[in-house]
């Protein structure tokens, strides 16, 4: 069985492009079923945050009116223990893990997408061909990815991202302060965009991607399947 790090953004806002701060976190779906398929299939996983902060869910990815909103959210209050104290990403080494998970919500935009010591994990893991699994707007995380010569670690990989498409129409529009595909793209990487709002998986050799909320079981089981 493996163990996976499941990086969470530490952020509760993000700073629009007019200035505003507008409250977010992690997305609770796509937490909530990277965890379950893993778990589910007798994986460990531990979280971890830009200075063991703990991350916020984002209010907007909660309906407890719904059978399954509910079923969510009491998934999370299950994990409240583990998410009270997560991990330091300054303090995991490369390769302690088989694998790294990085679910969305605008929350990675704002921190994950510059945190120095996700990029120095990320970079190895690019070298050492160890399974990266991200979902929606986790890509924001390979943002960090960027070696000291300048290049990018995940430069000509084909992935699913959260797509611009997606983020004027239904997420933050023109308010928000870039879009992930985008600037994934500027970098060199290959976003492979499903249909808006379509459950979209794309994996290329060790990195797994997941396009938006609706793929998160499928992003899951696709990340199962590879540690199999």
């Amino acid at each position: 069985m493996a163990d996976v790090l499941m990086v969470v953004s530490g952020a509760d806002t993000l700073t629009l492009k007019d200035g505003t701060a507008h409250p977010t976190g992690f997305w609770a779906e796509e937490l909530v079923e990277l965890h379950r398929g893993l778990t589910a299939a007798g994986h460990t996983v531990r979280f971890a945050t830009p200075g063991a902060r703990r991350p916020t869910v984002d209010q907007g990815s909660l309906d407890t009116t719904t059978e399954a909103g509910a079923e969510i959210a009491a998934y999370l209050d299950a994990l409240a223990g583990e998410l009270d104290a997560p991990l330091a990403l300054a303090d995991i080494e490369p390769g302690a893990y088989d694998a790294y998970a990085l679910p969305g919500g605008h929350g990675p935009m704002a921190d994950l997408a510059s945190d120095p010591d996700l990029g120095r994990l990320l970079i190895d893991a690019a070298e050492q061909g160890t399974t990266v699994a991200v979902l929606c707007h986790g890509p924001a995380g390979l943002l960090s990815a960027v070696r000291e010569d300048g290049s990018f670690a995940f430069a000509g990989r084909r992935l699913a991202v959260f797509t611009d498409e997606e983020e004027l129409t239904g997420g933050l529009g023109e308010n928000s302060p870039y879009l992930v595909a985008s600037r994934l793209t500027e970098l060199g990487a290959m976003p492979q965009p499903g249909a808006a709002w379509s459950s979209t998986v794309v994996v290329d050799g060790a990195l797994i991607s997941g396009q938006n909320p609706q793929s998160s079981v499928a992003t899951a089981q696709r990340l199962v399947d590879a540690l199999a």
